[in-house]
This record gives structure tokens, C-alpha cells and sequence, in this order.
């Protein structure tokens, strides 16, 4: 198969991470600058940080002082606690923490360059986490944060850092308020809506006097600490009413809430014309590699969705190309345009795919995301393909990404289909490049069609851990897409089309129909059985249809039909 094999939950993340895990130097030759955190320590319980439910301040064990952080990941979620601090723009940073216990992870994010983290397996003792980042030319504020791991054990963290020059709202001793008020300050005023988008919703307000940090309450819940006076609210569903309210904080308090406002988010559009309800896509092989050899006018009928496996990179970032392999026997290029457009004639969508198990496309940059964008839309053009495919297995940079995608569907509109095809471990949780990209562009997504394989064992939405080639597997992994900010019509099962296509991971068809049922309708399950049904699930992909005809077409033959039978 095409796929590289995944190792085990710790050396898959490690391998990503480990240039991280030492501790890092501040700025050559620089005085270190005062921590621009509020409450880095927790003395002041967790006042200064947004936390989920699973986090809390405690006073045993700790570091230094009287408080701590204990995290306890639970159920879906990982124990988050985060702060947005001000910084200045062009400026390198330095943050560090003291943990123990359980996984942990600390990082920064909204840096304006490349977002940053790095975690530890745990340890019984005290241990430093560091790194360093530099922000973007028009970075003025950052988010720091920790968590911990699902399904792993309770971690506690103390006497945190941020070093560096602070920015005008930064709670820390430079450009931060010297004297701070002895009153909590008053309610923001002025609260109204901007924009709306199918999931967020964005905010100003007018300052408050003396405040320092303000509290973003989405029906009745804090969803954003800033400290500016604007906010953007993601993660909401589509055509939904919200009540927002903001309240103002300080070092003596919290003010009395705002006055209420409602904001209706947008209906989630996208998805491609030619899309049905419920899909089946297959990957299609530009290439030979012993499985069969298939003009494209020979796919089986069952796809819904071809993806054209792949586009190649050019010397240029983030810019793609497409040559079409002498071995398929196209006596043209023309030849294979004319097989898409007859393919599209049938009802199907054809997309080019980027990435799979060599394809490098770098895209870190404002400009590697452009000339994907361009390039990718000139492909379209060219060929007439009615989308893409994101499948890179080499690390995805979830900013940039995103300003690629938004590029492409603002060029081509609702038309557009987009899929992803991300491994496992991308999608475990939401802190995941794979999973922020899917989450910034989900308002256009088609479908995320995550590979159930070549991964080992994983943790499903339970906290408990299922080991690949069992419906469990399929069904518990889906659930955390399905229950963190993802519709079910963007929720596929990617599976092999037999035991040939991939190196680990395969289940036959009535495994996959077993899933599908499971999810969609609460019957034919395992050992896990999600809270509700999902009868919006899109449907299920194969690698590739080339296999599948090796194998005489038994996946899409069993699939396929009941696919289209869902619910």
C-alpha cells in the first residue's frame, strides 16, 4: 500500500515533536523579560485562564507557592486551560512550564508564523516543558496553553512563563498596567454583532475602564478570554441563535455581565452540487503499482467521489502540478479530460488529490499558500476537476492551509468539493493541524474521510483505547469528529478495499456496513454504542478503486449499495 505505517500513540507524536522537548534558549544574548502571564502560578486559583471542566486549581502538589494546576482528561475532553496574553509583532518569545503526572502539552497558538508545542510522557517528578516562537508582523496577541491527553492520567502544572516584550494589553510587568485599580471594573458596554459565518460569530465592544481581560459567555458558558475588546466565537452550529454577553476582569474582580445580544449563525453551506447525501469515494491510481491498471472511465459506478491520486509538487512551496502517467495507456491528455467529463456527465465529482504517502507539498507561508491556491485552481481549469483532495501525511500547517482553501472556495463558490483524508492520530483531538484545518474551513467542507488504518490502537471519544480492524475502532474514532464541531455529512469511514492496499488495518465489507449501521441507525454495533445516531453521516472511502477491481470489486459491490441505502 501507499499508506507509511503509523507506530503507537507516544512514537507517533514524539517523532513530530522531539526537536521540541528540550529546553530552549530565549533570544541570543538577551536579558530575560518579565512573564507576561496573569496567575502563572495559580495562586489566584484559576483566575486570568479559560478552562474546561476537567481542570482545576489545587494546592497539593505544587512547585512553588500555594497553588497548581491539576488537569484530569475525561470523557472528550483533555483537561484544556488557555490564556491570550499581548505581545508585539517580529518579536521572539520564550514560555516554559513546570509539570508532572500524566501526558502533557504546552504551546502557543494565533502566533502570525508557525504555531508551536511540545508534551512529555509524564514523569513522577517536577520537569520543564520550553520552546520559543517568534510572531508575526501583525501579531499582537497570543494564546498559551496546556492539557493533557485523553484516556491518560491527571497532570499538574506550575509556575508558568512567558518571556518577552509584552504588548499594550498584556497582563505582564512590561506595557502592562503598573497600578492596577482597587475596584473590579465596570460592565462592557456597546456589545454588538459584527459578522456571522455558519459557525462563529464575531464581537466588539467598548472598553471598560481598569480591565484587564474579558470574558466571552456564549448562553450562559465563558467560550473566550481576550484582552482586547473583539472576539471571534468559534465552534458554533449552523442557522443556531446564541445569547453573548462579556464580562470585564481585573486583579480585584470580576464585573456584573453586559447586556445581552443574539447573533444567528449562517446555514452551513458547500459540499459540491454533484454530491448525493450519502457519498462513497475511492481513490483513484495515477500511477502502477500491481493492482490493476484502470482508465478512469473504468471506475467502478458505486463512486460518488473520484479522487485522482496525485498531484505532484514543483520546485516553487506550496505550488502542484499533474502529469498523467504513460503506464495508464491514454493516448492524450485530451483523452483522460474527456473520461472526467464524462464521469462528471454520470453525476460524479472528480478532485485531484494532494499529498498521499510521498507527495511533500510545503505550505507555511502567506505565499506557498497563495500559489497552492493558484495552482490548484489552475488544475481545475485545466481539467475540469471539481475540487481537491487534502491528503498529506507530512505535517499540515492549519493557518496557511486554511488561507489556501478559503482562496479557492471564494474563486470557485459552493461548487467546490473539498475533501480530506487525514491518519489517525491527525484527528484524536482538536488540537490537531489536521483538525483546526478542518474545523476553520468546515462552512465549505465536504467530508473528512479519516484513514482507519495503518495506525495500531487509538483512543475513541470514551477515553478508552480500540485497536484497529473491529467496528469499535471505526465507530469510536468517528464519534470525535462527530461530537467536536463537525457535521455528520462531513464524517466518512476511510478503509482499505482489501488486505493488499493497505499494511495493517483491513476489515471486510459487512465490518464497514456494520459501522455505518451503528452510526447512522444504533443498530448492528460492538462493544461501543455512541450516545445518539448520526443518519447525516456521509458515508465511507476506500483505497483505492484500483484495489478494489484486484480484488474483483467486492468492496464497492457490498459498500456502495448500502452506502446509498443509509438513512
Amino acid at each position: 500500500g501507499r499508506r507509511r505505517p503509523l507506530a503507537a500513540l507516544g512514537a507517533a507524536v514524539a517523532a513530530t515533536v522531539a526537536l521540541l522537548l528540550a529546553g530552549l534558549p530565549g533570544p541570543a544574548g538577551a536579558a530575560p523579560s518579565a512573564d507576561l502571564l496573569t496567575n502563572s502560578g495559580f495562586e489566584n486559583g484559576l483566575t486570568g485562564w479559560s478552562c474546561d471542566g476537567s481542570a482545576a486549581a489545587t494546592g497539593s502538589p505544587v512547585r512553588t507557592g500555594s497553588g497548581a494546576l491539576a488537569g484530569t482528561p475525561a470523557g472528550q475532553s483533555h483537561a484544556r486551560c488557555e490564556q491570550t496574553v499581548g505581545v508585539l509583532p517580529g518579536e521572539e518569545y520564550r514560555l516554559s512550564a513546570w509539570v508532572r503526572g500524566g501526558y502533557t502539552f504546552l504551546g502557543a497558538a494565533g502566533t502570525g508564523s508557525q504555531d508551536v508545542s511540545t508534551w512529555t510522557p509524564g514523569s513522577g517528578d517536577w520537569q520543564q516543558l520550553s520552546l520559543t516562537f517568534t510572531t508575526g508582523t501583525a501579531t499582537d496577541q497570543v494564546t498559551v496553553y496546556l492539557h493533557g491527553w485523553y484516556g491518560t492520567s491527571t497532570y499538574w502544572a506550575d509556575d508558568l512563563a512567558l518571556a518577552g516584550e509584552g504588548g499594550a494589553d498584556s497582563g505582564g510587568s512590561t506595557g502592562g498596567p503598573t497600578d492596577p485599580p482597587d475596584d473590579p471594573p465596570p460592565a462592557p458596554t456597546g456589545l454588538r454583532v459584527s459578522g456571522t459565518t455558519a459557525t462563529s460569530i464575531s464581537l466588539n465592544w467598548e472598553p471598560a475602564e481598569g480591565a484587564e481581560r474579558y470574558h466571552v459567555r456564549v448562553d450562559g458558558q465563558v467560550s473566550r478570554t481576550v484582552t482586547g475588546t473583539s472576539a471571534v466565537v468559534t465552534g458554533l452550529s449552523p442557522a443556531t441563535t446564541y445569547e453573548l454577553r462579556v464580562s470585564a476582569e481585573n486583579g480585584n474582580g470580576e464585573s456584573a455581565l453586559s447586556a445581552p445580544v443574539s447573533a444567528t449563525t449562517q446555514p452551513r453551506s458547500g459540499g459540491g452540487n454533484r454530491v448525493p447525501r450519502h457519498a462513497l469515494t475511492g481513490y483513484w491510481h495515477n500511477f502502477d503499482n500491481g493492482s490493476v491498471i484502470q482508465k478512469l472511465r473504468d471506475v467502478q459506478d458505486q463512486f460518488d467521489i473520484i479522487a485522482v491520486a496525485f498531484a505532484d509538487s514543483t520546485s516553487l512551496p506550496g505550488e502542484i502540478t499533474f502529469r498523467l502517467d504513460p503506464a495508464l495507456g491514454y493516448g492524450s491528455v485530451q483523452e483522460f479530460k474527456n473520461d472526467i467529463a464524462a464521469k462528471q456527465a454520470q453525476g460524479k465529482s472528480v478532485i485531484i488529490s494532494v499529498g498521499g504517502e510521498r507527495g511533500n507539498v510545503i505550505i507555511n507561508d502567506s505565499a506557498s499558500a497563495q500559489r497552492f491556491a493558484s495552482s490548484t485552481l489552475a488544475l481545475m481549469a485545466e481539467y475540469g476537476f471539481d475540487g481537491v483532495d487534502i491528503d498529506l501525511e507530512h505535517g499540515i500547517n492549519a493557518t496557511y492551509l486554511t488561507q489556501a482553501m478559503d482562496a479557492i472556495h471564494a474563486a470557485t463558490g459552493d461548487s467546490l468539493v473539498y475533501t480530506m483524508a487525514p491518519q489517525t492520530i491527525d484527528m484524536q483531538n482538536t488540537g490537531t493541524e489536521y483538525f483546526k484545518l478542518a474545523l476553520n474551513t468546515r462552512d465549505y467542507l465536504t467530508v473528512v474521510n479519516m484513514q482507519y488504518y495503518n495506525s495500531g490502537s487509538m483512543l475513541g471519544c470514551d477515553g478508552k483505547v480500540y485497536s484497529s480492524g473491529s467496528v469499535d475502532f471505526l465507530t469510536a474514532l468517528a464519534c470525535i469528529q462527530l461530537e467536536n464541531g463537525l457535521d455528520a455529512s462531513q464524517v466518512g469511514l476511510g478503509v482499505p478495499a482489501s488486505p493488499r492496499a493497505a499494511g495493517s488495518g483491513y476489515v471486510g465489507p459487512d465490518t464497514v456496513n456494520r459501522a455505518l449501521d451503528c452510526l447512522t441507525r444504533g443498530t448492528r454495533c460492538g462493544t461501543f454504542r455512541p450516545d445518539r445516531t448520526y443518519p447525516d453521516l456521509r458515508g465511507a472511502m476506500t483505497w483505492s478503486t484500483n484495489w478494489d477491481a484486484h480484488a474483483g470489486n467486492a468492496w464497492s459491490s457490498a459498500v456502495g449499495p448500502h452506502v446509498h441505502g443509509l438513512p
